[in-house]
């Protein structure tokens, strides 16, 4: 029976038929092959409904329209002036600055297309007018940008939570070191990058000199509610002021205040329509989570988790060999499919192997969306390329060829992560 419901699925996918459906439709398979089948349609119904009826949902829609308001209040600029204005002047330090920006605006937005979307409409235009190649600018942002899915709030950490059951607030912790560890992996590869090719340091030195004569104390202070962003989300979370849902909703709140009111750069009016956008961008993904419980809870009912625990378990002699065939494959399904299907399909499958070998489930967990933040940017699905394309008029194609490079830094870090539990655990 678990061969007909996998193999029904896999026929779907190759069909094109949109995954959630795909899920949907073999959940019914063992009902219609064993009418006796406890998986029938009201205990499906129940497992959508009741799957649904979590607060800890309701964080994601909220993050996805607290990061459009932030992009639209010109966040981003803001937090590059910041970083430019202390570390422009140094070898490569304009793509780092690059890099340190994606990096704190991810705790704002939770989302790596976002991330691309703000951060490169601002930053690729200026990188190229110092000097730098425009193709090499759209690279390490797109990139980059996969550190709006690690560093927390990351809108995958909740779904990983949602649909497995583990902490989402010790998601959100574990995902600091390791997306500090992605980050400085990918400025080693922008100091590779200006040692090899060279950088324009007068046009650099006359851009960073013009901050300084704005004044360093006047350009912290303009971002400083943009850097106040994910202390107030983040602390209030770690002291345990709100709960990761609760600090969504502050979010949406301190953004419109920011946005409307300190930067006035953004007119009330306006948050109707982020508003409809966030609704519309969150439904496939509701509709997805719905589905993909009642597909994991009928894959327990034929008790797959432990299937598979089983095989892989004998398959692999050690935790180390699993670990390298978990990135292996992870890595091709982030090829092929979107972050909140593989999620959905391999998180709570894996996740019981993953504690056989001794793993916690949030190592695990941070494993599994750095793997998705790496398919983020590898086509043919990887839609940061699609994001970052059009702003340089070049196809997702040509700038795939161009990522290759900075993704091997971003799997070097994948690999100290994968290797090293402490990164993910410690401040656990």
């Amino acid at each position: 029976m678990l061969g007909v419901v996998f193999g029904g699925f896999v026929v779907m996918l190759f069909l094109g038929i949109p995954i959630a459906v795909a899920m949907m439709g073999t959940t019914m398979v063992p009902t219609l092959v064993d009418p006796t089948f406890p998986g029938n349609v009201n205990f499906l119904l129940r497992a959508i409904v009741s799957g649904l009826d979590t607060i800890s949902i309701l964080a994601i829609p909220l993050f996805m329209l607290s990061g459009a308001i932030m992009a639209r209040g010109g966040i981003s600029r803001k937090l590059f002036d910041v970083f430019a204005v202390f570390i422009g002047k140094l070898k490569a330090g304009m793509p780092c600055a690059v890099v340190v920006t994606c990096l704190f605006y991810g705790a704002i937005s939770g989302s790596g297309p976002a991330t691309v979307a703000a951060v490169g409409a601002m930053c690729i235009p200026v990188l190229t007018e110092l000097g730098y190649s425009k193709m090499f600018a759209a690279a390490i942002v797109a990139t980059a940008g996969g550190l709006g899915v690690i560093i927390p709030p990351s809108i995958p950490f909740i779904m990983y939570g949602v649909t497995t059951g583990e902490s989402i607030g010790a998601m959100f912790t574990g995902g600091i070191l390791p997306g500090v560890v992605i980050a400085l992996c990918l400025m080693v590869y922008c100091i590779f990058y200006c040692v090899k090719h060279g950088e324009d340091k007068e046009k650099i030195n006359s851009a960073v000199d013009a901050l300084h004569k704005r004044g360093i104390f006047r350009v912290i202070l303009d971002g400083f509610w943009a850097l106040l962003t994910p202390v107030i989300i983040l602390g209030g979370i770690y002291s345990g002021f709100f709960t990761p849902t609760e600090a969504a909703c502050v979010s949406v709140f301190y953004a419109i205040i920011i946005s409307c009111f300190v930067y006035k750069s953004m007119k009330l009016r306006e948050i109707f329509d982020h508003l409809k956008a966030a609704v519309k961008s969150y439904a496939p993904i509701c509709l997805l989570i719905a589905f993909a419980i009642a597909f994991g809870r009928v894959l327990t009912l034929l008790n797959a988790p432990a299937i598979i625990s089983d095989l892989l378990t004998t398959t692999f002699s050690n935790k180390y060999t699993f670990l390298l065939a978990l990135n292996i494959v992870m890595l091709i399904m982030g090829m092929f499919m979107d972050t909140a299907s593989a999620i959905a399909i391999l998180g709570p499958i894996l996740l019981a192997t993953a504690k056989g070998f001794g793993m916690s489930g949030i190592h695990f967990g941070i494993i599994l969306v750095t793997n998705l933040a790496v398919g983020l940017v590898s086509p043919p699905v990887g839609i940061n390329l699609f994001v970052a394309a059009p702003l340089i008029q070049t196809t997702p194609a040509k700038l795939g060829k161009q990522v290759i490079m900075p993704c091997l830094f971003f799997l070097v870090a994948l690999f100290l992560i994968t290797y090293i539990p402490w990164f993910s655990t410690v401040l656990l």
